[in-house]
């Protein structure tokens, strides 16, 4: 099943066109005639089903015969994740974050953070490539960057975590994840969470938490945090 994705299409829509790029895709990679079946996804949640009318190597238009809902997972997980030193990490880890089940990923700017602009365009191709990959109806949010002190003031709901690496008395996650509710962690930079914001998470009650015994790279921290969420909520 090949899958496309479009922002534009709508449970109104009767018809779609292809872009010249994914017209092409569609004729000289896929092989696709007048008649043959292809599936488009809008990014929030809904699945058309959709019947080729006119294909050239330019353009690409068909018919929409039937739509559904996939099934929203039933927890929603937001990860603050400091950006990281080489692009191609966090690139790496929104790719596989999507694959596995994410709904929002803000990139937090810390203190020891040594990446502090970030171009979001590249970023949300790679998430909407990871969603037609994996077949998920679902496209994670990416907001913009944001300092980590405003990122905890805001208001939250459900559970409330941050992950870091202090030999301080922390709680191991696995054991502290609740399943079917909203949950929000943070993780830090190469250079982990300075003492003063692991102090200003607490005070906005955030709970401390280890992810393992050995100490793990920003991107990898994400991914198993990632894992450790789904795991839960497969139970």
């Amino acid at each position: 099943m090949q899958l496309f994705y479009s922002s534009d299409i709508t449970n109104d829509s009767s018809s779609f066109s292809f872009s010249k790029e994914e017209s092409r895709h569609i004729v000289k990679v896929l092989r696709k005639s007048v008649g043959d079946t292809l599936y488009i996804t809008n990014g929030k949640g809904w699945l058309f089903t959709a019947e080729i009318e006119f294909v050239s190597t330019n353009k690409c238009t068909a018919k929409i015969v039937s739509k559904e809902q996939q099934e929203k997972r039933s927890y929603n997980l937001h990860l603050a994740v400091a950006p990281t030193k080489m692009n191609d990490r966090y690139e790496w880890f929104l790719e596989k974050a999507t694959e596995i089940g994410i709904d929002s990923i803000t990139p937090i700017i810390c203190d020891h953070s040594e990446r502090k602009v970030i171009k979001t365009e590249r970023f949300e191709r790679i998430l909407q490539s990871a969603m037609k990959q994996s077949l998920n109806c679902y496209l994670p949010k990416l907001n913009d960057a944001i300092t980590f002190k405003t990122f905890i003031s805001q208001q939250f709901e459900g559970q409330l975590f941050i992950a870091h690496c202090e030999d301080t008395d922390r709680k191991s996650l696995k054991n502290e994840l609740l399943p079917k509710t909203g949950i929000t962690i943070l993780i830090g930079p190469e250079g982990d969470f300075s003492t003063k914001e692991i102090e200003a998470a607490l005070e906005h009650k955030f709970t401390p938490v280890t992810l393992g015994k050995t100490r793990l790279r920003t991107e990898t921290a994400a991914i198993v945090t990632c894992h450790s969420v789904a795991f839960v909520n497969e139970l």
